[in-house]
């Protein structure tokens, strides 16, 4: 590839990796909501409160509900801002904290249920994703 063509490859890598990113934390949004319908995932905060517990097996249930809602806005900022057209440093921290949040909910998945369950979800390979985006040189233009 030409310079001009690998530096729009690039780009549209970078948007490709932020957008799905994006989207998949907007997804276990809509999810907890039951916004995908039925019998679509949590279905209820309730069934999802009930997971925060489960992944959070090690930490007192009196701070459960904090993590549950903690968890909630956090991928509910970060998802639309992944979505949204920013650039350097505002791109840059939003991509790291994703991978950052993505790295604490693998690790607390592994604590409670094993390394298979992280690895099943790619929760570690999308935090990866994170970590490319928020350290390409690219994020910065």
């Amino acid at each position: 590839m030409t310079g001009s063509a690998s530096r729009t490859f690039d780009r549209w890598a970078l948007r490709y990796a932020r957008w799905a990113l994006g989207a998949a934390f907007l997804s276990g949004i809509a999810s907890r909501f039951g916004w995908w319908g039925p019998g679509r995932g949590y279905g209820t905060f309730a069934n999802f409160m009930k997971y925060t517990a489960q992944v959070n097996s090690f930490m007192p249930a009196r701070s459960i509900p904090f993590l549950a809602w903690a968890a909630t806005a956090a991928e509910f900022t970060l998802g639309l801002a992944l979505l949204l057209p920013l650039r350097g440093r505002a791109a840059r921290i939003t991509a790291l904290a994703s991978a950052a949040l993505l790295a604490v909910f693998g690790l607390a998945m592994a604590i409670s249920f094993g390394p298979k369950e992280p690895l099943d979800y790619s929760v570690f390979s999308a935090s990866a994703a994170a970590l490319l985006v928020g350290l390409h040189p690219a994020s910065d233009t």
